[in-house]
């Protein structure tokens, strides 16, 4: 069925849909709380403190998510694969504001497009989990949920799982927005001096002169359109931010689900941009039960075992509108899976004509133990599964309109490879997640470089 033969539905929440109606459908990677009466006092208590983002700002990012699916511009989505309470400091957050700031530069300057910038912060504390219990030295414990739910230490009452950790979230998300919105209002996006977010790697990183080269090409063209104009582009010293998180701990999630004054439906006013993991996509369960009544520009990890129908019945009950900017897939199928499983999905998409955002995961798919047992990815990986999506939707006529990636302004030793060729020996030098590896920022710069590279490399790019 072509595009235009369909009978598209009027936008409006599903008549049969509350932020509640998730709870009559099996809820996957959910806590089990040993008081179900201190979890009440806690969902009550948030929903009535204040949200984290606003509906303007929300329907904003849909517009530009709209855009991006048109090939207007492209989406940069990254950050911490799971945040730490410990790490809502001043620093951390601006490194990692910096390091985004730095990709999204080096992307407007090659792709020749505005960068849509969404962090992977200010509530990426939930994280699922392959087993519900860990076992060590034969004591069995809860396993590690993230900071939302549990601690990871492996004792006893750090892995019982505490209702008032999701209070301390959101007030580490609130926290961490705050001084986010801070710093850019102040001008610290300011493209007048893109020098200033340097993280200290340039001296020395095999990457120094083409990035230099980079800043110095952004600076004389705003000095040259300043001279040409008369007047200073004061619409340089900021950029748009926005967040997202894996919506995993539903009881929080419908704590700040809200209406609000001159607006229809119900958003989630605690990120702009959700996400469902792959463990949680089916159809159903109470992720996309939860999900398929918000206004929230929403999205999907699409992994190898996904197939065409499934697919497009997730396309269905999430976008049944077609609603532009309303809905994205996240493909994370792996280096080796990718050339197999992914064409399948395009073609199905492609086919009915649905208006989706693409974007590409190389990260989940490559995770491997390394050969001294760290938990590790390789760049060499990473950088197959990204070059083949361009390859793979340049010729199934799609348009892949982002990435997302799991990094870190940090100078940590996670994923071997990149421009110094770490090994499994360098891992234990820097190695600080508690969950999964991350990108350090010479691998985060490398990866924009690639991208640039990669698509214009391409006989024609971002196909229509």
């Amino acid at each position: 069925m072509s595009a235009p033969d369909r009978n598209l539905q009027t936008v409006s929440t599903p008549g049969d849909w509350t932020p509640a109606s998730w709870r009559s459908r099996p809820a996957a990677q959910q806590p089990v709380y040993p008081d179900a009466g201190a979890l009440a006092e806690v969902e009550d208590e948030l929903s009535r403190l204040p949200p984290l983002v606003t509906s303007w700002e929300i329907l904003s990012l849909k517009k530009q998510l709209a855009e991006a699916q048109e090939g207007k511009r492209f989406l940069l989505q990254g950050g911490d694969c799971a945040e730490s309470f410990a790490d809502c400091e001043s620093a951390l957050v601006s490194n990692r504001l910096k390091v985004l700031l730095q990709m999204s530069l080096v992307l407007v300057h090659g792709l020749r497009l505005p960068v849509v910038r969404v962090g992977r912060f200010a509530g990426q504390y939930a994280k699922p989990r392959s087993a519900d219990m860990e076992e060590k030295d034969g004591v069995a414990l809860p396993s590690y949920r993230g900071d939302f739910i549990n601690r990871p230490e492996f004792e006893a009452a750090a892995r019982t799982p505490d209702p008032r950790r999701m209070v301390k979230g959101h007030a580490r998300s609130a926290m961490t927005m705050n001084f986010v919105r801070a710093l850019i209002d102040g001008g610290f996006a300011d493209l007048h001096h893109p020098e200033y977010w340097d993280l200290g790697w340039v001296g020395h990183s095999p990457l120094s002169e083409e990035y230099q080269r980079m800043v110095a090409a952004v600076g004389d063209a705003v000095r040259f359109m300043e001279t040409i104009s008369g007047e200073a582009l004061h619409n340089l010293n900021r950029a748009d931010f926005y967040t997202s998180h894996e919506a995993l701990l539903l009881p929080y999630e419908q704590a700040l689900t809200r209406q609000v004054p001159r607006q229809w439906g119900w958003f989630n006013l605690s990120t702009h941009f959700p996400w469902i993991g792959m463990r949680t996509a089916s159809l159903e369960g109470a992720h996309v039960e939860y999900f398929r009544g918000l206004r929230n520009p929403v999205a999907v990890k699409i992994g190898p075992s996904v197939t065409p129908d499934q697919l497009m019945r997730l396309v269905d009950v999430l976008n049944p509108a077609d609603e532009p900017g309303r809905l994205a897939l996240i493909h994370r199928m792996g280096a080796t899976q990718v050339a197999d499983k992914l064409p399948p999905l395009l073609d199905a998409v492609r086919r009915e004509g649905r208006r989706v955002l693409w974007i590409c995961d190389p990260m989940h798919g490559n995770t491997e133990s390394a050969s001294n047992g760290f938990k590790t990815r390789r760049f060499a990986n990473i950088r197959g599964e990204l070059e083949a999506a361009f390859e793979l939707h340049a010729a199934a006529g799609t348009r892949l309109g982002g990435v997302h990636l799991e990094l870190t302004g940090e100078n940590v030793t996670e994923c071997t490879g990149g421009a110094r060729e770490l090994t499994d020996a360098d891992l234990s030098l820097a190695y600080r997640s508690t969950v999964d590896p991350r990108l350090n920022y010479e691998q985060s710069l490398e990866i924009a470089m690639l991208i640039v590279r990669k698509q214009s490399s391409l006989v024609r790019p971002f196909a229509s």
